[in-house]
């Protein structure tokens, strides 16, 4: 499962907590406001027409790379793409991910900067995990029907 934020939805400080180098550190509202500062862009938050286009953009660079997508929620502040494995490391999909969705929206119209710098990842080493993930992703799914593919 990977696992990327919107731009200015999650910063260090925010009082969710936040991973720094590997580590969750607590919330720390002078570091967030100072970060909130710092900010050259607004704070992303995706309509609802935006999250379909990304959805879709997604989708077909799944095709392009070779996976196969299990479950996809892309909600306003973020995204959770459930896919296979492949050859590929974890942080070239993302790249090649978080692009098309960038170039897919702009194509649409929207100017900024759209996501946050890195992602998260979470491996399923059998099929109980990969079924606990799919079923976490498809709960993200609140404007629509869960988007559950073939082997999902």
């Amino acid at each position: 499962m990977l696992t990327w934020t919107t731009y200015g939805s999650w910063l260090q400080g925010d009082k969710r907590g936040y991973v720094k180098d590997g580590v969750i550190v607590v919330g720390n509202k002078a570091l967030n406001l100072a970060n909130k500062s710092l900010m050259r862009y607004p704070e992303v938050s995706l309509a609802s027409a935006q999250r379909h286009i990304i959805r879709d953009a997604l989708r077909s660079e799944a095709g392009a790379l070779g996976q196969e997508i299990l479950a996809i929620a892309v909600g306003r502040k973020h995204v959770h793409l459930a896919v296979s494995s492949c050859d590929m490391k974890a942080g070239t999909a993302v790249s090649h991910y978080k692009n098309a969705a960038r170039l897919a929206i702009q194509a649409d119209g929207f100017v900024g900067k759209l996501w946050t710098r890195g992602f998260s990842k979470r491996y399923c080493f059998d099929e109980q995990q990969l079924q606990a993930v799919i079923e976490y992703v498809n709960g993200h799914n609140k404007d629509a029907s869960p988007q559950v593919y073939p082997g999902g």
